[in-house]
């Protein structure tokens, strides 16, 4: 089995960077806007040519981030 990926390696919020919303370390792109992108159907290749500085581990990473959020016990059910 394939450890699960540490999506920290490439997700922050920090309150002085987009008003403390997660997103890519070293940019302004929020992981909203990619979970967004995929969630409409752009591949990882469409998110990369629209957004250079992600790399495919970044947006594997949103997908991560996301797999954990869901696993919350606060999750709204």
């Amino acid at each position: 089995m394939v450890p699960p990926m540490n999506w920290r390696e490439h997700i922050i919020s920090d309150p002085e960077i987009c008003h403390g919303k997660p997103c890519f370390i070293g940019t302004r792109i929020m992981v909203s806007v990619i979970l967004d992108c995929l969630a409409e159907g752009l591949s990882e290749d469409d998110i990369m040519a629209e957004y250079p500085s992600l790399s495919r581990a970044g947006i594997r990473s949103a997908l991560a981030f996301s797999a954990d959020l869901a696993k919350d016990p606060t999750f709204p059910a």
